[in-house]
């Protein structure tokens, strides 16, 4: 059989390092475009995977990655912005012109990963009407077979969420002040959306859809920040501040370098990252794996 090749964008990141594991096992040939090729040297060693250097993903730059490829991954996503890193510029304007260089490569196929409450008007912040506005794009391209994923907080080995707080926690004195304790998350592994990219692109029936995914248990930020600190031993006494307290954090941690905690997400953190009635990972026939078996065998 002839290989399959996919172009990853983003494929350099957390969720793309795995996904270029998972795919190169089922048979894919990876293209991983980046703009710092030696920060990921270890991806060399990955079977069928060209890590391409890139300055830019411009139109012709993408329509030249995307040429010979039978399908696109999108992951590319901030969180915050940063000068000229912006939402719109991130996850609206790259997806217009992925769309337009896909078509003009010949390539239809696209899965494009979005956010849990992801809504281009009804978006509690500027992240997820952002990553709403993308979404709604890449499905409306004419001449495109689309298949979004909207997973919750996602974790797993080389995550910025576990690894992020453990690092906090590590820091604390004795007092750790979490704003928006009350957060609800319903954390999925990534190797669980891993596999339901993959799936996606074998099942012809998943065009057109929009799977929300989410971990079997739903969490309060706090009780995930506590169980963080048992993981890794260390005792402190853990605040939860008020919406007045947690405002005026955000409002100060924005100012510092690298941006640990903003407004917009504040915002975000209003609504809850949980799924309703429908998990797509119990759709695509995969048994949600629980923080409890996976996160304490990389925080240890």
């Amino acid at each position: 059989m002839r290989t399959k090749t996919i172009c990853i964008l983003g494929g350099a990141g957390f969720v793309g390092q795995h996904l270029v594991r998972r795919l190169g096992e089922a048979g894919w040939h990876c293209r991983v475009p980046t703009r710092r090729p030696h920060r990921h040297r270890d991806l060399k060693l990955i079977r069928h995977l060209s890590l391409l250097p890139v300055s830019s993903l411009d139109r012709a730059t993408l329509a030249e990655l995307f040429a010979g490829c039978d399908a696109v991954v999108n992951l590319v996503g901030i969180l915050n912005e940063d000068g000229s890193s912006t939402f719109e510029r991130a996850h609206v304007e790259l997806v217009r012109e992925l769309s337009a260089a896909a078509t003009e490569a010949g390539v239809s196929r696209l899965i494009q990963m979005s956010a849990l409450n992801a809504d281009a008007v009804g978006g509690g912040s500027a992240y997820l009407r952002s990553k709403g506005a993308g979404e709604d794009l890449a499905h409306q391209a004419e001449g495109l077979q689309v298949t979004s994923v909207r997973p919750s907080v996602i974790f797993g080995r080389g995550d910025s969420f576990f690894n992020r707080f453990a690092a906090l926690l590590e820091l604390t004195p004795g007092v750790f002040p979490l704003a928006c304790p009350d957060a609800r998350f319903a954390p999925v592994w990534v190797g669980d959306v891993c596999e339901a990219i993959a799936r996606a692109l074998d099942d012809p029936r998943t065009i057109g859809r929009r799977y929300d995914l989410c971990g079997p248990r739903r969490f309060r930020l706090q009780a995930l920040v506590e169980q963080t600190a048992r993981w890794i031993g260390k005792r402190c006494l853990l605040i939860g501040l008020n919406d007045r307290a947690s405002r005026w954090q955000a409002t100060l941690f924005e100012r510092l370098p690298g941006k640990p905690f903003t407004m917009d997400n504040y915002w975000s953190m209003q609504t809850p990252s949980i799924c309703g009635e429908h998990n797509g990972l119990l759709e695509l026939g995969i048994h949600p794996s629980d923080i409890e078996t996976i996160v304490p065998t990389y925080l240890r």
